[in-house]
């Protein structure tokens, strides 16, 4: 993080989760760009989940695809593409954002001005996709 101009500012206890936060230093100082949360009950700290920000967070590819900072529409036509091309399902976010089966990721919105961008979070699934998704911290579900 840091060679991409990316400072850590926090390691801090929130519920259940130990979080690093990352921001550049201009012009968004107090929007975190990624913020990882890692089980505070593992003590191996492993990392569970990383939220990277739309407007803030660094730019981020699944497959080739750019997930961060994009028109919902256009991320969502490419993801569809990739599914088709791989004969790969597709899932629905919470939000309604569309992403491939099997990515480990989801996609979400957030507003950027007068525009919506798309957002990241990542995590590891194992056997059931759900349960990565269920048991995350729910400030991610939050992220603005």
């Amino acid at each position: 993080m840091a060679g991409h101009g990316f400072a850590a500012v926090s390691d801090a206890t929130e519920a259940d989760w130990r979080v690093a936060e990352f921001r550049k230093p201009e012009p968004y100082s107090w929007q975190s760009a990624v913020r990882c949360y890692f089980d505070v009950v593992d003590r191996d700290r492993v990392l569970e989940y990383v939220l990277v920000d739309g407007r803030t967070g660094p730019q981020v590819t699944c497959e080739g695809i750019r997930l961060i900072g994009r028109v919902p529409s256009e991320l969502a036509q490419e993801m569809q593409a990739h599914a088709a091309a791989y004969e790969t399902g597709i899932r629905f976010s919470y939000g309604g954002d569309v992403f491939c089966d099997g990515f480990e990721m989801e996609p979400g919105t957030q507003r950027a001005g007068d525009s919506v961008v798309t957002w990241a979070f990542f995590f590891n699934a194992g056997e059931d996709h759900s349960n990565a998704r269920d048991g995350a911290p729910a400030a991610i579900w939050q992220h603005r």
